[in-house]
């Protein structure tokens, strides 16, 4: 996908181009999921976005910079511990080569993904 599109459009680019990708592979994903804010005994609707869920299990967070900094890590990791999911994607598409620029984030104990159902096409 990084090849065919290239580095440096908008996230929402990669994001559409990407969930399409996983789905015709039989991948469940949500796009632009709402995930509320949970403080202080209430709960926030304006929370945040996941860029993209996949099968319920994987939150991806998309960037388009030059370079991920620790700020990116640590926003997933607050994604992850507010939509109560223990692996995260990051993703930068902003880079010459996508090589390097994709980071597993896992927060508490991962589920084994190797035994995450794939939804039949």
């Amino acid at each position: 996908m990084h090849c065919e599109l290239g580095p440096g459009l908008l996230e929402s680019v990669y994001e559409v181009v990407l969930a399409d990708l996983l789905k015709a592979e039989g991948f469940a994903v949500e796009r632009q999921k709402p995930i509320p804010i949970r403080a202080f005994g209430k709960s926030f609707e304006e929370g945040f976005r996941a860029d993209l869920i996949v099968n319920g299990l994987v939150l991806v967070e998309l960037k388009s910079v030059e370079k991920l900094s620790s700020i990116h890590r640590k926003q997933v990791q607050t994604y992850l511990r507010l939509a109560n999911l223990s692996v995260g994607l990051l993703i930068n598409f902003g880079g010459e080569l996508l090589r390097g620029n994709i980071e597993r984030i896992v927060v508490g104990e991962a589920p084994d993904l190797r035994k995450c159902p794939i939804d039949p096409k």
